[in-house]
């Protein structure tokens, strides 16, 4: 059975640490080399594998000391000739099976925050990088909005009890936008008490379920009607297509929250 632990990096990166009970694991979006070379030999575990959903360093910065410590170690991530190391280039619909696991991941090319940002399935778990985050999405650098947008909805269209493992530990901050779009919002008081109490605890909000962010991540609820007039007001005009909608907050939270 999959097993999936954060290991956290710099300020508040998760960098996932995946195993199924024997003596192999995989990492997702390896931005620092030492925390997890720290891990593998505490639970005396050898890197198979390595998935990057995008090139941004703070994912791909400890590329080049992982394959010094584990030669011959399979990269999978996207096709992206920013990301140098790459063994295996992933694309839309394929499904593969990562050296050293026994469960197969389908790739899903989910763009906006990158252009060539992808993410991986397997075990109803979902490693989305970037692209959504707890309560929130990722900045639009590289991508459009209308990426990010499209690639929102196919997420919010797997099945409801996915878990969603994104790379960051920002729920808090997301949640206060939130209450910004949906102040009135009972699901969305509720997840802001229990995220307080988590971290009070010393807990990772993540990973989130699929429906938890439906009924509370504005980003995800662009069809919502007080979503739609809290966009609308915001940005002082109707608007036909939940893409309008969602660039329209996308953009508040950019100039006024971040």
């Amino acid at each position: 059975m999959l097993a999936v632990q954060p290991i956290p990096a710099f300020e508040d990166n998760y960098i996932w640490l995946l195993t199924e009970g024997g003596g192999n694991a995989v990492v997702v979006d390896p931005g620092d080399a030492e925390p997890v070379l720290e891990r593998l030999s505490a639970e005396h575990l050898t890197l198979t594998a390595v998935l990057i959903t995008h090139h941004h360093y703070d994912h791909t910065g400890g590329l080049d000391e992982l394959l010094a410590a584990f030669p011959g170690l399979e990269i999978n991530g996207p096709d992206d000739d920013r990301i140098r190391a790459l063994t295996h280039r992933r694309r839309e619909g394929e499904t593969f099976v990562p050296a050293g696991l026994t469960t197969p991941f389908q790739v899903l090319e989910v763009p906006g925050h990158t252009s060539s940002h992808i993410a991986y399935l397997g075990a109803g778990r979902l490693f989305c990088g970037d692209t959504l985050f707890a309560a929130g999405c990722g900045r639009v650098f590289d991508g459009t909005f209308e990426q990010l947008a499209h690639s929102l909805e196919r997420i919010a269209a797997l099945p409801v009890d996915t878990l969603c493992y994104c790379a960051h530990e920002y729920t808090q901050a997301n949640l206060g936008f939130a209450e910004w779009v949906e102040p009135d919002s009972p699901a969305l008081a509720e997840r802001v008490r229990q995220t307080q109490l988590q971290r009070a605890r010393g807990q990772p909000t993540v990973p989130s379920r699929l429906d938890l962010e439906r009924a509370t991540n504005p980003f995800l609820r662009t069809r919502e009607p007080k979503v739609i007039a809290a966009a609308e007001r915001q940005a002082g005009h109707r608007m036909a297509t939940s893409a309008e909608v969602f660039t329209a907050l996308r953009r508040w939270k950019d100039e006024r929250y971040d």
